[in-house]
């Protein structure tokens, strides 16, 4: 098989003029015929005005580059979909598919031999995995890395778990707005993802644990000079990679990285939108992902790591104390070190020649851990037949027992109509209900699962009480919120049945949900339930008609392979 230049050649039905042609156009850019002869890495970019989580992507592109050319390679850099959480309508994981689907693409259409993926924000480094995945060329991932902490008031400050506290101190009136925005300028004071252990910290570091990216990637703050050399280091890889011909990524996905995965996700109490990105991600590779092996692995394993929303710290610290190594070292019972990564070593061997040197109060020991299992636990019932997800380290534990009565809310457009309804017919003993929120029904399965509390219970001092939803919810984001509920209520799951009044149990320890109404009362409502009507045309149309649930991934239906 040809590489560099001289593959994938256009289609003319004449392989010698299609290179004709292609040289031509690089001389014509300035190029020599030299170029033809060396290996040709991609540098996959995410840079974009509307993204300023990447504005550092330029940056590092220039840094891949200059490691690919120091390497004997060389680099092109082309543009992907870029997604942000707070300027993609009406939520990014509408989008993260359509990315998935351009970067397979991509990998498939252009002359490359390796790519580093430059991503970050929440669903770019999913969607480019999936798309490698199917694409199966040899690839590296290259996070931009997490902003700094910000300061105010002798605090330091981590969006987005403190924009969300600080909200709500503002929505329940406990917060002056003129104290609010000196607190919101401070909040995001550098480029780069969120700096706690939301989902963008959370994907790079399950990344780097699944062995899709040079050690200490995840955790490097996005404006240190450790992130430009983590970039030059991974252009100089992929110039291996390329002579190589691998590791591709069906040699580094495996059921061992997806359950190294599972613990590094447990002992990092990390976001639940992993849950869906790592189905995902395993789909692609005709793997499945157990939602029950997921939460076995947290009976066992231990939070470790002491960052926000969960604990203290920052990513900049977790950086100082370590990284992942460190964290893989205290946990290496848990996980299997032979898996492999692209740089050829073993996650064992990674650990063997990392620095010893670690910060007991970053990266606790198995002796002293933030919580002792069970960051997130996977819940069944009649509520929810196919699962749903609530992260019990950032939960109340007295409400880990609950029973009340439903206050539901049909859509997003009815949550924002009526939670702050003076008359709303709520107390601290209801269950709230959000549903149509989920991936058909919303569509795109938005972060509204963390449903704020009714402005008049905020009032009295309220600050957590049991939500149940077929959404996600932000990785930065706390409270006792049972997420994805699955099937969603537009698929016709038992979420669509519920009824103000309806009697909700939950008991966390038995792993249990249900909704206390009688099967033949079900029936009759389910007589009465028609599905919502789907939209006109487009992507979106796509999008509801083969998407899958929240336990396949969201993704779509023919873009994963079929399990093994």
């Amino acid at each position: 098989m040809s590489k560099g230049l001289r593959s994938r050649l256009t289609q003319y039905g004449d392989a010698g003029f299609a290179l004709f042609l292609r040289r031509g156009f690089l001389k014509g850019a300035g190029f020599t015929d030299d170029a033809l002869d060396r290996p040709i890495v991609g540098v996959l970019s995410t840079a974009s005005d509307f993204n300023p989580c990447h504005k550092t992507a330029p940056m590092l592109a220039q840094a891949v580059a200059r490691g690919v050319r120091l390497a004997g390679g060389l680099p092109f850099v082309f543009p992907t979909i870029s997604l942000h959480e707070a300027f993609s309508f009406p939520t990014s994981m509408l989008l993260r598919n359509l990315m998935a689907m351009d970067v397979e693409e991509m990998l498939r259409a252009l002359p490359l031999d390796a790519v580093v993926m430059i991503g970050g924000c929440d669903k770019t480094i999913p969607a480019e995995l999936m798309g490698a995945i199917s694409a199966d060329v040899p690839s590296l991932v290259l996070p931009v890395g997490a902003m700094l902490a910000g300061r105010h008031e002798g605090t330091r400050l981590g969006a987005c778990t403190d924009c969300r506290r600080i909200w709500a101190a503002y929505r329940a009136g406990t917060l002056a707005e003129p104290d609010l925005d000196r607190a919101h300028d401070q909040l995001m004071p550098t480029s780069g993802t969120c700096m706690v252990m939301g989902t963008a910290s959370t994907m790079a570091c399950l990344a780097e644990t699944m062995g899709f990216t040079l050690p200490g990637a995840a955790s490097a703050p996005a404006v240190s000079a450790d992130r430009v050399r983590i970039a030059e280091a991974s252009g100089r890889q992929a110039v291996r990679m390329a002579i190589a011909g691998g590791p591709k990524p069906s040699e580094i996905l495996t059921p061992a990285a997806l359950r190294n995965a599972s613990v590094v996700l447990q002992a990092t109490c990390g976001s639940t939108n992993a849950l869906v990105h790592l189905a995902a991600i395993a789909g692609r590779a005709g793997l499945s992902y157990d939602l029950g092996e997921l939460d076995r692995v947290g009976r066992d394993v231990p939070v470790l790591l002491n960052l926000k929303p969960a604990g203290s710290h920052f990513m900049e610290d977790f950086h100082a104390s370590g990284g992942l190594p460190a964290l893989w070292r205290r946990l290496r019972e848990h996980l299997d070190l032979s898996a492999r990564t692209v740089n050829g070593e073993t996650l064992g061997d990674v650990i063997a020649r990392w620095p010893a040197y670690v910060d007991d109060d970053v990266v606790r020991p198995l002796d002293r851990p933030l919580a002792r299992s069970e960051a997130i636990a996977i819940l069944n019932g009649n509520l929810a037949p196919q699962g749903a997800a609530i992260k019990l380290a950032a939960a109340t534990p007295a409400l880990f027992r609950f029973a009340g009565p439903a206050l539901v809310f049909e859509s997003l457009d009815d949550l924002a109509r009526r939670i702050d309804d003076p008359a709303l017919p709520v107390t601290d003993k209801h269950c709230l209900v959000l549903r149509n929120a989920g991936p058909v029904g919303a569509p795109g399965m938005p972060e509204a699962g963390a449903l704020p509390i009714p402005k008049k219970l905020g009032a009295k001092g309220v600050t957590d009480m049991v939500r149940i939803s077929d959404a996600r919810m932000s990785g930065t984001a706390f409270g006792t919120v049972v997420l994805h509920v699955t099937p969603e209520a537009a698929a016709g799951g038992p979420l669509a049945l519920v009824r103000d009044g309806d009697m909700i149990r939950m008991d966390v320890g038995e792993r249990r949900i249900e909704l206390m109404v009688d099967a033949g009362e079900l029936g009759r409502r389910r007589a009465q339930w028609r599905p919502p009507a789907k939209p006109a045309r487009g992507y979106a149309r796509l999008y509801v008609e083969r998407v899958t649930q929240a336990d396949k991934g969201c993704d779509f239906d023919f873009l994963a392979q079929d399990a093994r």
